[in-house]
């Protein structure tokens, strides 16, 4: 009963451990069959991996190779083309040599034998000269034998001869160009004043006597007109300007000969008419305020003209007075708008010449600088300005320029010259001037018609703006001394009878014709 008790324990142990070990080694079996099976799986895939990837870089190299091959190709026929390209142009070269070498030798030979010529030539005139020599000396003395006059004496007849004769032609040369001198200074000067008055195209601001106040409302000329007229009569005092109130819808007419004057009772009027307040109080502040500012605008208007002029350093006096000839007119043109007119031109002109341009565009910008103030003192715009010039430092060149321009002096230099036709040019140009826009054309009628009238005149026309009248007469009629007169007593007639600024020149023309048919 032990035995069994102790056999059987043991031998189940043993049983269950012989169990266990098989089991074991049944799972090891196991896991190895399955471990070596996906191992030959892998090794499998891994082989045919292998095997496209060898296959696809076979085939890029042997694509790869073949590229490089006909690149390869390529490169090789350039090369060749440009070897070939270079064999031509070297042929071509060494056949320009060749020939080049061909002309250089043929140019040779007959430079040898052009210069054996010249040799044998040298000899020739050297014979001849020494020939020409002694048929020389031998003449000489035939001609002192004949004349009885040494060589010397002979000489100095001949070398007097040839001085008059040198004279001579140097008398009719100098006529020559004296007459040339003479027609080509008219045509220049012509061109200079033409292309002058071309490079200027200024505005012409043509004025009158009256000014418009436009109003808000005609209510508004009852306050203006003010208690029994107080106030109207305090804006005629306080600016000197006559006002029209009249049946005009909306506005109001002032009247005065000052172009200032004007301008400050327009703005003031206007300042007014915004503020409200009209009373002669008020009229008058208001005034003497619109003074003040126009006065300082008067002044930017001369600086900004100098400036525009290249005229940098002028007293701002100047600048005042010439800022106030924006409210002056003369015959209707703006006296400011006029002086840089005339500037402009006589700068122009200045410089055509090689003149002094700065010395003349300032005399010209302040020739009517005394119209300023010749309503304020006694004197002529002329001496006023003058006056005023040296006071505020104005060179006497300057001076000069400007006191000529209405030649009550003679010319002191040729800048005043241009500075008086420069003023001349901008004056009568048509539509420079009122009168003259008005008159323009009854003028020029009336100029042909006292040429028409007289006998022996077949035709007249006026030219230039009015400054030539020139006639045709009939040559059966009038002789050449006949046209002498008749220009002076034409030029008498026009002086009576017409009003002018500057001259008119008379220009009579006879000519003979001679006319016959070849049949």
């Amino acid at each position: 009963m032990d035995f069994v008790t102790v056999v059987v324990p043991a031998l189940a142990a043993v049983i269950g451990a012989v169990v266990v070990f098989a089991v074991w080694v049944a799972t090891r079996k196991r896991i190895a069959s399955n471990t070596v099976g996906r191992a030959e799986e892998q090794a499998s895939r891994l082989k045919r991996e292998s095997e496209r990837d060898a296959s696809t870089r076979a085939k890029e190299a042997k694509e790869q190779a073949h590229t490089l091959l006909q690149a390869s190709e390529r490169q090789a026929q350039t090369r060749s083309d440009e070897l070939a390209s270079i064999e031509r142009q070297f042929a071509q070269k060494t056949q320009e040599l060749t020939d080049h070498d061909r002309e250089a030798t043929l140019t040779d030979a007959r430079l040898q034998e052009r210069e054996q010529q010249v040799t044998e030539l040298e000899q020739t005139l050297a014979a001849d000269r020494e020939r020409c020599e002694e048929l020389t000396r031998e003449q000489q003395q035939a001609l002192q034998r004949v004349s009885g006059l040494s060589a010397d004496e002979a000489k100095e007849l001949v070398i007097k001869q040839i001085e008059q004769d040198a004279r001579r032609d140097a008398a009719n040369l100098v006529k020559r160009l004296e007459t040339e001198a003479r027609e080509t200074a008219a045509e220049k000067a012509k061109q200079i004043i033409t292309q002058a008055i071309q490079r200027t195209a200024p505005e012409h601001a043509i004025e009158t006597t009256v000014s418009v106040v436009d109003l808000p409302s005609d209510d508004l000329k009852g306050r203006i007109i003010g208690r029994e007229g107080r106030n109207i009569r305090a804006l005629e005092q306080a600016t000197g300007v006559e006002l029209i109130v009249d049946d005009t819808p909306g506005a109001i007419i002032l009247s005065s000969f000052d172009p200032f004057r004007r301008a400050i009772a327009k703005q003031a009027i206007e300042l007014l008419v915004a503020d409200g307040r009209i009373h002669p109080a008020r009229i008058e502040e208001v005034v003497e305020r619109v003074k003040s500012e126009l006065d300082e605008r008067a002044t930017k208007e001369g600086e900004a003209a100098a400036f525009e002029l290249g005229l940098f350093d002028m007293d701002p006096e100047i600048h005042r007075l010439m800022g106030r000839l924006k409210f002056r007119t003369s015959y209707g043109q703006n006296v400011l708008s006029h002086s840089i007119e005339v500037a402009y031109l006589a700068g122009i002109m200045a410089k055509e010449l090689d003149l002094d341009a700065h010395t003349t565009i300032r005399g010209a910008f302040v020739h009517d600088i005394g119209k300023a103030i010749d309503r304020d003192l006694q004197g002529t715009h002329l001496t006023l300005g003058i006056d005023f010039l040296q006071q505020h430092g104005e060179s006497k060149a300057v001076v000069d320029a400007m006191a000529a321009h209405h030649m009550d002096i003679d010319w002191p230099s040729l800048e005043s010259m241009l500075v008086q036709a420069a003023d001349a040019i901008s004056a009568a140009r048509p539509g420079a001037r009122r009168d003259i826009l008005e008159s323009y054309v009854k003028r020029l009628e009336k100029l042909e018609g006292i040429a028409d009238s007289f006998d022996g005149v077949s035709k007249a026309y006026a030219l230039q703006a009015g400054r030539e009248i020139r006639i045709m007469v009939e040559s059966e009629k009038v002789s050449d001394e006949e046209a002498v007169w008749l220009s002076k007593d034409i030029a008498k007639r026009v002086e009576h009878e017409l009003q002018y600024p500057g001259q008119i020149k008379v220009t009579v023309i006879r000519e003979t014709r001679a006319v016959d048919y070849a049949r």
